[in-house]
């Protein structure tokens, strides 16, 4: 399988089937409660894309310069940036497409019930775990223990901002809790199984000496929790960027710093 082909089937296809049901959805003026809706949700879905790119790039080159993952060179196309295939760069995009369009899916039949109640304990704590497991990552790849190398590499690279989503907006999601973990958990099971595909194939493969060793069927483990981190990062980031409390919450700060100057 071909790395365009994989994302031919695995991406392209269900992007197009979404835009549709967008498409038709904006056509019965089907809204979102809760969230700002329309040219929004494209921006956030776009910004988000961007940073994907943005972010990812420099992780992605220093993995394939490493031989943690490398590709089969007869299934690209030869076309690189840095040390990756052009193809690798498109699944950024995509993938992000992908997950902010099954998000919109699903806001657009989420109802959520009672009033939102603003906790700081929750973005407290959260964050604390989170910086506890990114020490411990850390701890694993300056230790310099191979087999870590994929997985510590991969939670250094994404708990920053993930915390930064927590401290900023842990109690908003927790209200939007059902919506946000069926953004994640179906799109990380949906992208591991096509990985997982993809690896038997030979389209990429992950370096045995530098992985764990651990994995789901034929999926190293490292993969799957790179798709759930991913998926993260994009579920939490539309749903705060949209979400009226998060609107609300950034009046309250600009306000609060406003009035801190004039005094």
């Amino acid at each position: 399988m071909t790395y365009f082909g994989f994302l031919a089937i695995f991406l392209f296809i269900p992007i197009i089937i979404f835009l549709l049901m967008a498409w038709n959805d904006s056509r019965r003026g089907r809204l979102i409660s809760g969230f700002k809706n329309g040219r929004a949700v494209w921006m956030a879905i776009f910004l988000h894309m961007v940073v994907a790119v943005v972010y990812t790039t420099p992780w992605d080159n220093y993995l394939v310069a490493t031989g943690v993952w490398y590709y089969n060179p007869e299934l690209v196309t030869g076309v690189l940036i840095g040390y990756v295939p052009i193809e690798e760069y498109t699944f950024f995009v995509v993938e992000t497409l992908l997950a902010g369009l099954w998000w919109w899916y699903l806001a657009r039949r989420n109802t959520v019930s009672g009033l939102y109640t603003s906790s700081w304990r929750i973005r407290l704590f959260s964050t604390v775990v989170l910086a506890l497991l990114w020490t411990a990552a850390l701890g694993y790849l300056i230790g310099g223990w191979p087999p870590a190398t994929y997985l510590a590499i991969t939670l250094v690279w994404a708990l920053p901002p993930i915390g930064l989503q927590l401290i900023f907006g842990a109690d908003i999601l927790w209200r939007h809790i059902r919506l946000v973990l069926l953004t994640i958990i179906p799109m990380t099971i949906y992208l591991s199984a096509a990985d997982s595909l993809a690896i038997t194939s030979g389209t990429w493969t992950i370096d045995p000496d530098q992985s764990t060793g651990l994995f789901l069927g034929s999926l190293p483990i490292e993969e799957a929790i790179f798709f759930l981190l991913t998926n993260v990062l994009i579920g939490f980031g539309i749903t705060l960027l949209l979400a009226d409390e998060s609107e609300k919450r950034l009046a309250e700060s600009r306000a609060k710093i406003w009035k801190e100057k004039k005094t």
